[in-house]
């Protein structure tokens, strides 16, 4: 660079800046990307991302920050708080909401798919005992033609190995809920 007719060198410090700045981008671009496994838009995941690294922010900060509504930027903090990757926090001093990326991705990992896992448990066991009801009414009754009853108890029978996996699902939750899980797997550094 040229500053009446001197070439001016970057100091180290900014070199650094500049190194810095890169290897946050790049971080933030992947977790964005990313975020889709947590289902929510990259826009959403590119606000974590910024979060992990900034600190405590507050909504016209994010805004000024990724230039998003500040409307959009209250519905992306909101997704983020019912996924448990962003909480909110008080900040002595200021009327201002401000917020915190969760840090520690084992538990914004643990958190959101132990949710899913049990929502999905949940809701599938629910229906399978529904259906267990209809099956064997259909099994026992008398009057259907055999082959109606083959079909019943073929379901049936589908439905009670479905059954296994999300018993196993249960465990795979109560396991990492407890952490027991980190016996068998552990985190290294």
């Amino acid at each position: 660079m040229s500053n009446g007719g001197e070439i001016m060198e970057r100091s180290p410090d900014e070199q650094a800046i500049e190194k810095i700045d890169y290897a946050k981008d790049q971080v933030i671009g992947a977790i964005s990307e990313t975020m889709d496994l947590y289902g929510v838009t990259p826009s959403v995941g590119k606000l974590y991302a910024t979060m992990y690294f900034k600190g405590r922010m507050n909504l016209d900060e994010m805004r000024e920050e990724l230039e998003m509504s500040k409307p959009s930027m209250s519905t992306s903090v909101r997704k983020l708080q019912e996924i448990d990757m962003v909480k909110k926090t008080f900040q002595r001093g200021s009327r201002k909401h401000t917020y915190m990326a969760e840090k520690d991705f084992f538990r914004s990992f643990m958190s959101f798919y132990c949710k899913m896992w049990e929502r999905e448990v949940k809701m599938n066991m629910e229906a399978i005992y529904e259906a267990d009801f209809y099956l064997k009414e259909v099994m026992e009754d008398q009057y259907c033609s055999q082959e109606m009853r083959d079909e019943a108890n073929e379901y049936y029978q589908m439905l009670e190995s479905s059954k296994i996996y999300y018993h196993w699902l249960e465990r795979l939750v109560e396991s990492i809920r407890n952490e027991s899980i980190f016996d068998f797997l552990p985190k290294h550094e």
